[in-house]
């Protein structure tokens, strides 16, 4: 949950798959979620690097199955659409404050949903002919359908918000316009789309293209003329998207080198329009690469060739036109001070033929709309300078989050702000909630805690993908759980929220009797009792035993008996606790009850 950047309960809905109980999964991982459905298909998952059943493992397939619940519950079905709309009808309670967002990304649109539910009056500005920001523009469609991304919009949008498109901020309006206009506060939430410059020879050659740029125009449905040998550099998902998307499928062959590198958005669309040979060129070595692991195997499927570990020295060209890439041997990718730095061995050149050069190494905002009278600071990194907590700016009323704000990062952590500015703008302008909700928690019993026999045997279930000759054009290539992987997945969860309580009391005849009874009979060996003699505690945890014990910390280190359990390998069996003898072991459960 802590891993999410919107805090989904990820394993409480993957426990109601488990059970059957769909619906009530699709409420918890679409609560704190507005791009629920969205998120199903593309998000990098978070929370699965933070999966306590990756210790043991695999981590459970979150993101997976929350694509298996949005497909049956989410707007993919139509029915949240009309419960959203009946909401909007019934129980919303409108405000006499306007405000204005700027973008239409899942910053903007995030931001715009719960502004709307909380009954402010709502326009969203956007640049572009279409919403969505980079989910629309930058996603190639073989991961994300338009038509999904469409739905998900319209049912934000149905809640009452304003959506003006065609509107350039710093041309067809300034920041003082909106002020003017009557807006009592601002989100700016237009993303990075000005791409990082890469300063080598042959830089301005026919044939050079930016990633963005490149993405944009194929998302829009122009055709991009790139030839037959197509060179990515970059190291991201976005890069390998590019190169997916160029290359022509063919019969495969044999599978591409392991070792996979990071432009996998720019390099996974080359596959698609019309590339035979697509070259991604890394500065990172295999296993510091920063593209998803799934993206990788799929590019390396579709016959891309990465080349780790290497640099763009040159670009090569004849008559203007870019004929090749001179690479080097990568010597350090980062400097003494841990700086992105990359230095090259000399000697070490070689050369990748290419028709088109596509370059994926970053994006910036376009922050040219700035105008003095704002009072809008800008960071050295050539970012708006916030509070990284309220999202607020150095202007009054005037809040800023996503790329525009942090840089580019992953879409959760873009709808994470939009949530979180709504929440500041609210309180900004009086409004009734407070700034950060409050958390209760709940505990209950769970002395009926019964696993499924074997889960811990169950191994990960592999997404089923389409066949690779059929991926072609926008084909979707991955195609989702059915109900049996679905549930059999869902079942390898620990239920990490549900923990072994241990917590005597002599009165009712509950107290440890030290008979280790618990640690013998835990299949993981994660609980042992040893003699405190054996241990050294820091001072706070002195002052903690001797409060909580009421002896003195002079004999917390002396005679006596600790027991130590590791939770970072408890697989939730709930063993220790059928096994004590005079219950001092329970199972129990917490729930995080966020106040409305």
């Amino acid at each position: 949950m802590m891993g999410c950047p919107v805090h989904t309960e990820a394993g409480r809905y993957v426990h109601l798959i488990a059970e059957g109980r769909y619906e009530e999964a699709y409420r918890v991982a679409r609560a704190p979620n507005p791009f629920a459905s969205i998120c199903g298909r593309i998000c990098a998952a978070p929370c699965e690097e933070a999966c306590r059943r990756g210790k043991l493992d695999q981590p459970i397939a979150i993101r997976a199955l929350k694509r298996f619940v949005t497909e049956r519950f989410g707007v993919e079905s139509l029915i949240d659409v009309i419960k959203l709309q009946e909401l909007f009808r019934t129980q919303i309670k409108p405000k006499d404050k306007k405000v204005a967002i700027i973008g239409a990304g899942p910053a903007g649109l995030s931001c715009a949903h719960d502004l709307a539910l909380m009954g402010y009056q709502v326009t969203v500005l956007e640049k572009q002919q279409v919403p969505g920001g980079m989910l629309r523009l930058g996603v190639p469609e073989y991961r994300l359908p338009r038509e999904l991304i469409r739905m998900e919009v319209n049912a934000i949008l149905s809640l009452g918000i304003k959506l003006e498109l065609g509107k350039v901020l710093g041309q067809d309006f300034f920041l003082k316009d909106l002020r003017n206009a009557g807006y009592d506060a601002i989100f700016i939430a237009m993303g990075a789309h000005k791409s990082r410059i890469l300063n080598i020879e042959g830089i301005n050659a026919d044939g050079i293209l930016n990633a963005v740029d490149y993405l944009l125009n194929v998302n829009l449905g122009y055709r991009v003329d790139l030839g037959e040998k197509i060179v990515v550099i970059g190291g991201g998902n976005v890069a390998f998207d590019v190169a997916r998307s160029v290359a022509r499928r063919e019969k495969p062959e044999s599978l591409a080198s392991s070792d996979i590198t990071a432009a996998l958005d720019v390099a996974r669309s080359a596959v698609r329009f019309g590339a035979k040979k697509v070259d991604m060129v890394v500065v990172e070595s295999r296993d510091a690469m920063l593209a998803d692991e799934e993206e990788i195997d799929q590019a390396l499927e579709e016959r891309i060739t990465i080349h780790n570990s290497v640099g763009p020295k040159r670009i090569l060209t004849r008559n203007g036109q870019v004929e090749g890439l001179e690479i080097w041997n990568v010597a350090s990718v980062f400097d003494s001070e841990g700086r992105f730095n990359p230095q090259f061995v000399s000697g070490s050149e070689s050369v990748i033929q290419a028709d088109s050069i596509i370059i994926s190494i970053g994006q910036l905002p376009d922050l040219s709309f700035i105008q003095p009278e704002d009072g809008i600071a800008v960071s050295p990194r050539g970012m708006i300078e916030i509070d990284p907590e309220m999202l607020t700016t150095t202007a009054r009323g005037i809040f800023a989050g996503g790329d525009a704000a942090f840089g580019p990062r992953i879409a959760i952590s873009a709808i994470a702000d939009g949530r979180q500015a709504a929440r500041s703008i609210n309180a900004y302008l009086g409004g009734t909630e407070s700034a950060q909700s409050d958390v209760k928690i709940t505990c209950f019993d769970t002395s009926t805690y019964q696993p499924i026999p074997g889960y811990t045997q169950i191994p990960r279930q592999p997404i089923p993908n389409l066949p690779l000759e059929r991926r072609v054009g926008i084909a979707q290539v991955e195609l989702g759980y059915n109900e049996e992987l679905a549930t059999l997945e869902a079942s390898r969860c620990f239920r990490c929220w549900e923990n072994t309580i241990f917590e005597g009391d002599p009165d009712l005849g509950t107290e440890c009797i030290l008979c280790g009874g618990c640690a013998d009979i835990c299949p993981e060996n994660c609980i042992e009792i040893i003699s405190k003699r054996l241990l050294s505690f820091d001072t706070k945890s002195e002052e903690g035993i001797a409060a909580e014990f009421q002896i003195d910390r002079e004999n917390i280190n002396g005679k006596g008996i600790v027991l130590i359990k590791n939770e970072e390998v408890c697989i939730r069996c709930g063993l220790c606790a059928k096994r004590c003898p005079v219950g001092t072991i329970t199972m129990q459960g917490f729930e995080e009850v966020v106040a409305q």
